[in-house]
């Protein structure tokens, strides 16, 4: 008999029972999700393990791996960290937009879109280390690569 010995020494058939176990239990699918980001509310995961939050909705935390976690609402508030302007749009796009990653309140970065103040026609580096507040929501209708339309949070800047 060959026992395969995988991550942290544990053989494949424990790995597998887990996973298993998981699947039944997933307190945060990715269409929850993403009908929370349509009414409004920004959900994520909180490991019981270790405390700490992730957003998207993933099968383990991604920070200590753990598979037991409870969904929770983020206050949609944070830092932004960056963005970038594409002014030449692949596929399904309209340009000009501006992605960009927002460090939450609670912890983990989520990727967005920023919404510029009404009035400013440029974005520029003076607007990294700002605090920004989900204001809505971008739908992507999908192209060809993707499986769909998906909701993206849109972050608009809170302070001048």
């Amino acid at each position: 008999m060959i026992v395969m010995m995988v991550a942290g020494g544990k053989e494949q058939e424990e790995i597998e029972k887990e996973l298993a176990m998981a699947e039944e239990y997933i307190p945060l699918t990715y269409a929850e999700y993403e009908e929370g980001l349509s009414r409004g509310k920004l959900l994520g995961l909180r490991c019981l393990s270790c405390g700490k939050i992730t957003c998207h909705p993933m099968p383990v935390c991604q920070w200590c791996g753990s598979r037991t976690m409870e969904r929770v609402e983020l206050s949609g508030e944070g830092e932004l960290l960056t963005f970038t302007v594409i002014r030449v749009a692949p596929e399904g796009f309209e340009a000009p937009y501006i992605p960009c990653l927002v460090r939450a309140i609670e912890g983990p970065i989520l990727i967005g879109r920023l919404e510029l103040a009404q009035g400013d026609k440029e974005a520029s580096q003076a607007l990294i280390g700002k605090r920004v507040k989900m204001s809505g929501t971008y739908t992507h209708e999908g192209d060809k690569f993707s499986g769909g339309a998906h909701l993206c949070p849109v972050f608009k800047i809170m302070e001048r």
